[in-house]
């Protein structure tokens, strides 16, 4: 990985592959805001509560952000997607999300996923995710499934 257009202003560059790097020294716990739901949870009540535990801190994350608000409803929105396909793919009993602001985007990852990402026409509600998102990718969890990530860019 080779980072080469950081700034002080933006330290998030894309890398030789085209994905986007954020430093960790910025993924502090200050930063970030995370969760587990058991499996007793259907996804509509999984989406609720993932949102409910975001809504009390994100606003205070996204302090002095201009269109903060949008931002925060932007971020609200992917992550109810991503709780509800997770939710529905679930690899193991609890979901694990997280959501992390590191100054330029928010972050939200949820996981662990059964499987590879579907496409939107299979999961229509990634059409939203993409078109909020600046990127959308998925790794391996640590419970042997898949954990999906979106990078909402927020303007500073």
């Amino acid at each position: 990985m080779t980072v080469s257009d950081a700034t002080p202003h933006n330290p998030i560059v894309a890398t030789s592959n085209g994905r986007l790097a954020i430093p960790e020294e910025l993924l502090t716990e200050e930063s970030s805001i995370g969760f587990t739901i058991g499996p007793e949870y259907s996804p509509v009540q999984a989406m609720d509560a993932a949102n409910s535990v975001v809504a009390m801190s994100l606003p205070n994350l996204l302090k002095g952000v201009p269109d903060a608000a949008q931002a925060c409803a932007d971020v609200h929105a992917v992550l109810t997607e991503l709780v509800d396909i997770t939710t529905r793919h679930r690899a193991s009993a609890d979901l694990v999300g997280k959501v992390v602001f590191d100054g330029f985007h928010v972050t939200v990852s949820v996981g662990d996923m059964s499987c590879s990402l579907p496409t939107p026409e299979v999961e229509p509600g990634l059409y939203l995710v993409h078109g909020t998102a600046q990127e959308v990718g998925q790794h391996d969890g640590d419970a042997g499934g898949r954990v999906t990530w979106a990078a909402v860019a927020v303007r500073r």
